[in-house]
């Protein structure tokens, strides 16, 4: 790499053989004697949406009170050290998710739209809103979207209730007609961002051969670090030291692969055994893909409607989905609480990792407004009543957060995805079943 003036542009990679490195907004790339030199660096606008199946225990979910986010529920409890960025939303339905089912929840969650009855291929949904805003806010980065998941999640067949296994394992479509495939594997996600040049064989081969994908670009990154200054030095040695962690990670649970003797049929072969080590790993890759503007837009499935999933190490060796089936059973609410209190908590050490990382005049928390929630209520009743919805982040597009939103009648999912869309430039007349933005979730005067 040759840096021939002080401002660096800011989609400038490294490059090595079959591996390309994408830097985090540095000060270096505010440009000289410019109205930019005297204000902060101006950040780009992101997306991200997680979701969880079935539902809730929501006596254990809702806050109390309303407005002011004073006190947390239980299962909402480890959000304390970042509520005053979190939204909780009570009271949102996906009208368009009936006649009720777990296909219909996963597929309605981004689309707002009514999945066509059919176990073939002539599936039909509608546009989802990471893609929406994907379309214009993805147009200069390496991916215009990243979809993530969890567990292997078939394709073809037939998963639920005559409903093709699509609409229970794909959160985002590009069309009525196009499901997009998630990832769950840590190895393809970290070569999908990374690699550079060559067939994807090429490039694993490539990103394998070497101890790290660093060091290819060491002389290029001491050269770096000389021109700019130490704020910039100090936030590529946490980048890159961000990169060699997950590397480690994803090395370490390959080796570990052969020594399973009890593998996961649902969890791809090669990724951490833990539950809560593999969803670190996909979280820590989607700072690094917001972090370097690699892609603005993500979608991660955290666990996939009907899971089968036990959870041991938080004291509950039921599957997920049968136990979701609680009838009011004190027992099992009990144990949906903990899986909700469980998935809760790592999606919060997630923000908290977004908040300490830096980002333009902030953190990449502020500059990123992340959905997390379900598009089931009561997983008993199969119900698209009183969602589990919070959002986060998002302080620089104006969320105001610490708050507790409650409304007496349902409010459209999409209401919610309408404004969302509208706070990263997007600007839709509607959306989905939409009828209206949610005024009060973001700050009007804020940009």
């Amino acid at each position: 790499m040759i840096i021939t003036k002080k401002a660096i542009p800011r989609r400038t990679f490294l490059r090595g053989a079959q591996a390309a490195l994408a830097l985090p907004l540095l000060d270096a790339m505010i440009p000289a004697a410019t109205a930019w030199a005297k204000t902060p660096a101006r950040p780009v606008p992101r997306l991200g949406f997680v979701f969880i199946p079935m539902g809730c225990d929501h006596s254990r979910w809702t806050p109390p009170g309303q407005a002011k986010l004073t006190e947390l529920s239980p299962i909402l409890s480890p959000l304390e050290p970042v509520k005053d960025q979190v939204t909780v939303m009570t009271n949102t339905r996906l009208q368009n998710a009936y006649p009720g089912t777990h296909d219909t929840s996963n597929a309605a969650f981004l689309s707002a739209a009514f999945a066509k009855h059919t176990e073939s291929s002539d599936y039909f949904l509608g546009t989802t809103v990471d893609q929406i805003a994907a379309r214009q806010i993805g147009r200069e980065t390496q991916l215009a979207s990243l979809e993530l998941s969890m567990d292997l999640n078939p394709l073809a067949g037939v998963c639920n209730n005559g409903y093709a296994c699509v609409y229970q394992n794909c959160l985002s479509w590009s069309s009525p007609t196009t499901p997009l495939p998630s990832e769950a594997h840590p190895r393809i996600v970290f070569e999908r961002l990374f690699g550079e040049g060559g067939n994807a064989a090429t490039r694993r081969e490539a990103l394998r051969s070497r101890a790290s994908l660093l060091d290819s670009f060491g002389g290029d990154i001491a050269r770096l670090k000389r021109r700019v200054g130490l704020p910039d030095r100090v936030r590529v040695d946490h980048y890159l030291d961000s990169i060699r962690e997950i590397e480690r990670q994803i090395q370490r649970a390959e080796a570990a692969t052969m020594e399973n003797t009890m593998p996961d049929l649902d969890r791809p072969v090669g990724v951490p055994a833990a539950f809560a080590d593999h969803a670190k790993l996909m979280f820590d890759l989607q700072i690094l893909a917001f972090q370097a503007d690699l892609t603005r837009v993500i979608t991660f499935q955290l666990t996939r409607e009907q899971s089968n999933r036990t959870y041991p190490e938080i004291g509950v060796a039921d599957p997920h989905h049968p136990t979701s089936h609680h009838g009011n059973d004190p027992e099992k609410v009990a144990k949906i609480a903990k899986i909700n209190t469980f998935h809760v908590s790592l999606f919060a050490e997630f923000l908290q990792r977004m908040r300490a990382t830096p980002d333009g005049d902030g953190s990449l928390l502020d500059h990123t407004v992340y959905l997390y929630g379900s598009g089931m209520g009561n997983p008993s009743l199969h119900d698209h009543e009183n969602l589990p919805i919070l959002v986060a982040g998002g302080a620089a597009s104006g969320l105001k957060g610490g708050r507790h939103l409650k409304y007496d009648k349902g409010l459209p999912l999409a209401n919610v995805h309408l404004t969302l869309l509208d706070r990263v430039g997007v600007h839709l007349d509607s959306f989905g079943d939409s009828n209206g933005k949610v005024e009060d979730l973001f700050d009007p005067v804020a940009l």
